[in-house]
């Protein structure tokens, strides 16, 4: 039997842990090399159902993403599930269908670096 899932505890994003902010920073400003370095080499991503893993298709996902459209990143809310898991709310603004959405951008890490991330409607 699986423990169940502790209830997210809302934080301000200030509290997210370095690697997470360093990753939310770099990513916003398209710095795929230097979003990179926060991940494990065994990292995984899903994003749009579609999963990306270890950091060769990481870095290609980093550097591909949204790149035809034009957009800004606004953190506007995170959560901590536990000692590994947290959350950061994005909200992306630009010229792709829609217009606006807010993301979860869900993170597992291991020690300092991501594990996983999983982006999803928030």
């Amino acid at each position: 039997m699986t423990a169940p899932t502790p209830a997210p505890t809302p934080i301000e994003p200030t509290q997210l842990p370095a690697t997470i902010r360093a990753y939310l920073a770099a990513h916003a400003a398209r710095e795929a090399d230097a979003a990179i370095r926060t991940f494990t080499a065994a990292a995984v991503v899903v994003d749009e159902n579609r999963t990306f893993r270890g950091t060769g298709e990481i870095l290609d996902f980093l550097r591909n993403a949204g790149a035809q459209f034009t957009y800004t990143t606004e953190l506007v809310g995170a959560r901590r599930i536990d000692e590994d898991r947290w959350v950061a709310v994005n909200r992306i603004e630009g010229d792709f269908p829609g217009g606006v959405a807010e993301l979860d951008y869900r993170f597992r890490l291991d020690g300092d670096l991501i594990a996983e991330l999983t982006i999803a409607p928030a």
